[in-house]
């Protein structure tokens, strides 16, 4: 059972990981030389890469791997389509705080919570919050859809 549940947890995590990153292709983020990049490319640069498929690989693990502790920390926990919705909101936002305002910034040697410190990162931040948000809620619903019945008692065959 506990396989079942990652795996529903990963794959929920790959659905929400493209739509997230088609978000982030989408927004972009002010370099230090005054431009912009696609936020994608900003992804890339935490694995030492200016490469966009490089980061889009990289935002797809990450996403299969948080999607996968989900199932397994929350999987329980989901009862319906409101638990799934209320849980997985929460989980974006935990990674929202965990991910683009500490882990991201101090990768990308700046230090924490930095989005929110420089005056031109705050909408940048603000909408990777949405993102992480829409991310969490796909995850959360992804999971209540692939999980569905596996936790259910099934009758013994005779």
């Amino acid at each position: 059972m506990m396989r079942n549940k990652i795996t529903a947890g990963v794959v929920a995590g790959l659905i929400a990981g493209v739509v997230f990153g088609m978000m982030m292709q989408m927004m972009t983020a002010p370099k230090p030389d005054g431009g912009e990049m696609p936020m994608m490319a900003m992804v890339a640069q935490v694995v030492r890469s200016d490469s966009l498929v490089i980061g889009w690989l990289y935002h797809l693990f990450n996403s299969a791997v948080t999607g996968g502790i989900f199932g397994w920390l929350l999987g329980d926990r989901i009862r319906g389509y409101g638990t799934a919705t209320g849980w997985g909101a929460l989980y974006g936002v935990a990674w929202w705080i965990l991910g683009a305002l500490i882990l991201m910034p101090v990768l990308l040697g700046m230090p924490a919570f930095a989005p929110l410190m420089m005056p031109p990162m705050r909408p940048v931040a603000m909408g990777s919050l949405i993102g992480h948000l829409i991310f969490g809620v796909i995850v959360g619903v992804g999971f209540k859809l692939l999980a569905r019945g596996s936790s259910e008692k099934r009758p013994v065959a005779s």
